[in-house]
């Protein structure tokens, strides 16, 4: 009798494994095919649209080494202005094409960034954007208002941006400006 209990039991239990696998493959077929329409997809904020590119307007350091000069460069297009901040960050971060020159010291990395619904950015870079840089008044500020700029121009829901250095707020990146508070857009110091 005992055995009879225990082959029901396992009879039972194959099939309603059976059952349940049946309902499984039934259900992923019946499964619309997934179409890739990414130029005009709505994606969740924060994923990138792979392939879509938009213009966005980064700093470089002027000729004369005083100002900065804006450049139209394409920027991999991400949903929602969070995400669309890290990416222009990080093309203003990446290497240069040949001809101009970065405010950012070499080896930067973005390490975080946030944004309020004041629309304050806070920007948590690497630690090398001190510890790597020249130093200098001038060369402070154009590093500062290339990231600031950056972001304010070419995102109207970003006001003003703070700049944090290795997750900490500091006083400066290398004892000139100011970090302590946050930074608006500055049109003087880009050359016309």
């Amino acid at each position: 009798m005992k055995r009879s209990g225990l082959t029901l039991v396992a009879v039972t239990a194959a099939v309603v494994t059976l059952m349940v696998v049946t309902l499984v493959t039934v259900t992923i077929r019946r499964r619309p095919p997934r179409v890739d329409t990414s130029a005009s997809a709505t994606t969740p904020a924060g994923q990138q649209v792979f392939g879509r590119k938009i213009k966005a307007r980064l700093y470089y350091v002027s000729m004369d080494g005083t100002r900065l000069t804006g450049v139209d460069r394409e920027v991999s297009y991400s949903e929602g202005s969070m995400a669309l901040a890290q990416q222009i960050v990080n093309a203003q971060l990446a290497p240069v094409p040949a001809g101009l020159v970065s405010a950012i010291p070499l080896g930067t990395t973005l390490r975080a960034l946030f944004l309020t619904e004041k629309g304050d950015a806070i920007v948590d870079l690497s630690k090398e954007a001190s510890t790597a840089h020249p130093g200098g008044s001038l060369n402070e500020l154009l590093t500062v208002y290339t990231i600031v700029n950056a972001l304010t121009a070419n995102l109207p829901a970003v006001r003003s941006v703070q700049l944090l250095v290795d997750g900490k707020q500091v006083d400066t990146l290398a004892g000139h400006i100011n970090l302590r508070k946050p930074f608006q857009k500055n049109l003087a110091i880009i050359e016309p």
